[in-house]
């Protein structure tokens, strides 16, 4: 009678309750730890194939989320819990993550939580009411077409050809860093994309413009992959040699994009370029974002004579 006095407001009935009890307590009951839920995960993600860079990136991120949750139920973690995770996640310098890095967080941790609802570990994910961050466009950061032309031009022989297809191509960095000179096809003037070496697992076709295909003709008879070794350190010198004190995230893809937008007027034509499936992402991310003036410069970036810069040794 008890019960039935307090469901009465809601329209309920014991049974209804009941039922709704067990719907909501039957996930916890086949439920496993967070802990053991991610190894799992990270093995399914061996088993399907994906690439070692993605699952190296699940695993850091997912690495992080155990801290606080490895030993609590998959089952029993509420949207709130995640919601407050996610916004209290600091940089290296203790300042909040800026939003498209949080939101990278956000996408591992609903792979891995839908990972869990298939296999029955909970009853829904608790990111279905999202927690993502919004990401405004100040937080995409370009090069200058200045800039740009710095590091061409003060770029070592094995770097430059990296430089280059990632400004005036759009690669991505793993698709840049897996690129072999066999996919450039100075014959077509075309960069092939492969599907393996794709994020989106599609291939795709990048065309190389007269300004790349300038950048690029001492390297046509070249083999084997387009990033050199030790790349990193390669890429910072680079850098520090043209003067560039702030790099952006993704700074070469973003100006492609941005430059690509202002210059060709065509989102379309930049979605298939980038290796997006939905046109209307490259429209609200990059529309505006740069003056066709500086795009008009940026397309006309062509080689000078270039000062001889030593390699780095293997």
């Amino acid at each position: 009678m008890k019960a039935e006095e307090l469901l009465a407001p809601y329209g309920k009935s014991v049974i209804d309750a009941a039922e709704f009890y067990v719907e909501r307590y039957e996930p916890i009951k086949n439920s496993r730890p967070v802990d053991d839920a991610i190894a799992d995960f990270l093995h399914a993600l061996r088993t399907d194939g994906l690439s070692a860079r993605y699952q190296a990136d699940c695993k850091n991120r997912l690495a992080r989320f155990q801290i606080s949750f490895g030993d609590r139920l998959v089952a029993d973690i509420s949207s709130i819990e995640v919601g407050d995770w996610l916004r209290g996640l600091k940089d290296e310098s203790d300042r909040p993550l800026a939003a498209l890095t949080r939101n990278t967080f956000w996408l591992r941790l609903s792979a891995f939580f839908n990972f869990a609802r298939e296999q029955g570990w909970c009853s829904e994910s608790p990111l279905l009411t999202s927690h993502k961050a919004k990401v405004r466009l100040s937080e995409i950061g370009i090069l200058t077409p200045s800039e740009f032309a710095r590091l061409l031009e003060n770029a070592s022989a094995e770097t430059l050809p990296y430089w280059a297809i990632g400004g005036f191509a759009g690669l991505r960095t793993a698709e840049l860093e897996r690129l072999d000179w066999a996919e450039v096809h100075f014959d077509s003037d075309l960069i092939e994309v492969k599907a393996a070496k794709s994020k989106t697992a599609s291939r795709r076709f990048v065309p190389i413009r007269p300004a790349l295909k300038e950048w690029l003709a001492p390297c046509e008879d070249q083999k084997g992959r387009v990033a050199p070794k030790i790349l990193r350190k390669r890429l910072e010198r680079d850098r520090r040699i043209a003067n560039i004190e702030h790099w952006p995230s993704n700074a070469l893809r973003h100006s492609f994009a941005s430059y690509h937008a202002a210059e060709f007027q065509d989102a379309g034509m930049l979605a298939l370029e980038l290796g997006h499936r939905d046109q209307r992402l490259v429209f609200s991310h990059y529309r505006e974002l740069v003056r066709p003036t500086d795009a008009h410069i940026y397309w006309k970036i062509y080689p000078a004579a270039r000062r001889s810069i030593p390699p780095i040794a293997n």
